[in-house]
């Protein structure tokens, strides 16, 4: 079969692929030209959510939520989101689903299921579609999950039970209820009662790849749930463990390094982002922390540097040139932090710092103003 061109692209992963092991699809990935990596930066072009991410979810309170703010994330950042069936298709390696013709919005006019939940049960391959155009199985099954939905089914509830069912387009042809045996609102269940498509278990990995992998997936997911809570220490010792097994990950390098700065180990923090540069040296987020930690230390000179080289690798990341111009105001530069705060509002004209950047050009021009006359 013949894959859609992926050349150039840069694929991030949020939690771990159930149905691939990561190693074998970066090597596939890197045999199309492209690049895969755990987590996201600001060259991910590509946003894998792995249906792992789901199943754990399932296991701890809000879980789904989180899910939901990650997905609302990686949109904002205008990166192109992918389910895990569509990455295989994407690549080649899992042919397309046939006979598909409805487009998004009349899969919802003609299901009523929203807009939402049908995006985020397309990202977790609810359907035999990853994405529009959608088929009229899918249309069954958006009609099925509508009316779970109405019973007090949760999207996330949903997408779990159906991948203990089997294919998914089996499911068309079988009647689906919620909460319907033993008290429990969130378990779906088939007709007779025959199978308990329960929301709540984990995937069967056993054929997922090697324990290894299993393993290093694991533990840089809970590294990122650690350091969303709050527990850098924790998180660093995680991602600690995650170079140990894999040192080339420069995003780990560079989480560990966010860590041990968040909890006060500026020099351990510095090496680390000088490993993940060192690893990726167009890393433009390493670039731009190492210039902070170097300016909170008073070493404005290599603060200086290291945003002058996150902006010639990414001329539209606006933050390093916020900071460039705040250093060079500093300094009594004023020309310099004037043209860099108008190309600053060029990239950002409406956050409170592009406030903060008119306020810099206007003060500027008050003073060249008054040094003219």
């Amino acid at each position: 079969m013949t894959a859609p061109a992926v050349s150039g692209a840069v694929f991030g992963t949020v939690g771990a692929l159930a149905a691939f092991p990561l190693r074998l699809a970066a090597r596939e990935v890197e045999r199309q030209h492209a690049q895969l990596r755990r987590g996201l930066t600001r060259r991910t072009t590509h946003v894998v959510f792995g249906r792992t991410l789901l199943a754990k979810a399932g296991l701890t309170k809000n879980g789904d939520a989180g899910i939901e703010r990650r997905v609302a994330a990686a949109r904002g950042a205008g990166q192109t989101l992918l389910s895990e069936n569509g990455f295989l298709r994407r690549l080649g390696l899992m042919k397309a689903a046939e006979a598909s013709s409805l487009s998004r919005r009349s899969l919802i006019d003609q299901s009523r299921l929203s807009g939402t939940d049908l995006d985020l049960l397309s990202l977790f391959d609810a359907f035999e579609h990853d994405a529009e155009p959608y088929s009229f199985r899918d249309l069954i099954l958006a009609r099925k999950y509508a009316g779970l939905i109405a019973g007090g089914a949760t999207w996330g509830a949903i997408a779990r039970s159906v991948h203990r069912s089997g294919p998914v387009a089996s499911l068309t042809a079988k009647s689906l209820n919620v909460g319907s045996q033993h008290g429990r609102p969130d378990a779906i269940y088939l007709e007779g009662g025959q199978s308990e498509l329960d929301g709540q278990l984990l995937f069967d990995l056993g054929t997922a790849g090697a324990e290894g992998d299993d393993t290093l997936e694991e533990l840089f997911a809970a590294a990122e749930a650690a350091e969303d809570g709050g527990d850098h220490e924790g998180a660093a010792a995680l991602y600690q463990r995650c170079l140990a097994i894999d040192p080339s990950d420069a995003i780990a390098a560079f989480n560990r390094a966010n860590c041990l700065r968040a909890g006060g180990h500026a020099a351990d923090a510095a090496h680390d982002y000088i490993s993940a540069i060192k690893l990726d040296p167009a890393f433009v987020e390493a670039w731009f922390n190492l210039a902070g930690l170097m300016s909170e230390q008073g070493r404005e000179a290599s603060a200086r540097r290291h945003l002058q080289k996150a902006i010639a690798l990414d001329k539209t990341y606006a933050d390093p040139v916020f900071n460039l111009a705040r250093l060079e105001f500093d300094a009594g530069n004023l020309l310099e932090a004037r043209r860099l705060w108008v190309r600053y509002l060029e990239l950002d004209a409406e956050s409170e710092w592009a406030g903060v950047a008119t306020k810099g050009v206007q003060f500027v021009d008050m003073q060249l103003a008054r040094t003219a006359g």
